[in-house]
């Protein structure tokens, strides 16, 4: 039988998972200042692809998630992540612009996703006021 794990312990493992996913995005983004071109391309997106393993466990945590299914961050992931594809667009040529604009493009519309299939689970949980005004002018609605 499994014993439950102690506050003390979930921390430990949370502030592993903060310092990994911290640790990688600082080695991919420090990278050009300490290697030289072929090292700074490999460390750039090796830790970039590694931090992606602690960050989707970090966003698994139920207060994280609690906090990125919210409205108004969601409207700020979908109109912030709109307006840098835009700029992506816009202001970068070649691979580099299309992998920007596509990466973030996808992103937001993640987060329009997630509007979406809030808005849709709301509109069932409640009905609205028109329906219960036709029901009473139409029965054969009900």
């Amino acid at each position: 039988m499994a014993t439950p794990a102690s506050p003390g312990r979930l921390r430990c493992s949370d502030l592993l998972l903060w310092a990994l996913f911290v640790g990688c995005l600082g080695a991919s983004l420090g990278s050009s200042a300490v290697l030289d071109d072929g090292q700074k391309g490999l460390a750039t997106y090796g830790g970039s692809i590694l931090a992606l393993i602690p960050g989707g466990l970090i966003a698994r945590k139920p207060k994280i998630n609690a906090f990125l299914s919210t409205r108004p961050v969601l409207w700020f992931l979908f109109l912030f992540n709109a307006a840098v594809t835009t700029f992506c667009a816009v202001s970068l040529d070649g691979t580099q612009g299309i992998a920007a604009t596509v990466g973030m493009g996808l992103v937001s519309l993640g987060a329009a996703g997630g509007l979406v299939q809030r808005h849709r689970e709301r509109s069932r949980a409640e009905p609205s006021l028109t329906d219960a005004r036709h029901s009473a002018w139409c029965p054969s609605l009900l």
